[in-house]
């Protein structure tokens, strides 16, 4: 077993162990430390496959941005484990099922011949840049399903923030066109009051 094997199959395993621990972790701030450690090893296996930009992608949107939301949200809520855990034995065949399907299909395209044979490294030259072949093929051979899911996540991203803005009671919000169209005599009202005298006349 050579050194890049070695490496591979850490973090393979430490992949698959944080995995597992987002799964069975009681407290959902330990479940997504482990996701922060799953992403963090499956940045490593990138670097290992030469996707260096992918790597550190995975490492700067995911894990310092995404997860750090996750971290605030999850420690600002008050959940409820009990009931977070009501449904779990109920949809676990479902969920047992997914996965089982999932393994089959990860075996069966490594397993075969055309994945085996076309999935060795390639030896690239020195000025090489995956970034570079990334977007060739983002916007050549893959530009409409890339644009498909521009939209996608556009159209997620306006309806989470109408969501956002709905009305609810007791809550205070700004509107901003009133206060652009606001004048002084809706602010400031001068009133005049007589001058007062003293008991003693001066």
């Amino acid at each position: 077993m050579s050194f890049f094997d070695a490496v591979f199959y850490l973090f393979a395993v430490i992949t698959t162990l944080a995995a597992t621990g987002v799964i069975i972790a009681r407290n959902p701030v330990h479940a997504a430390l482990f996701l922060v450690l799953a992403f963090c090893s499956a940045a490593g296996i990138w670097m290992l496959l030469e996707a260096e930009f992918l790597a550190i992608t995975l490492v700067l949107v995911y894990v310092g941005a995404v997860m750090v939301l996750f971290l605030f949200v999850v420690m600002m809520l008050d959940i409820n484990l009990v009931k977070l855990r009501e449904g779990f034995w109920r949809w676990f065949p479902f969920g047992a099922g997914i996965a089982g399907l999932m393994v089959f299909e990860m075996v069966w395209v490594l397993g075969s011949r055309q994945t085996s044979e076309s999935g060795r490294a390639v030896a690239h030259a020195a000025d090489y840049s995956n970034t570079k072949e990334l977007g060739r093929l983002l916007y050549t051979h893959y530009v409409y399903p890339f644009e498909l899911a521009a939209v996608v996540l556009l159209v997620a991203m306006v309806a989470a923030i109408a969501l956002t803005l709905r009305r609810r009671a007791g809550v205070k919000s700004q509107n901003v066109s009133e206060q652009v169209k606001v004048k002084k005599a809706d602010r400031l009202r001068v009133v005049k009051m007589p001058p007062e005298s003293r008991a003693d006349g001066k």
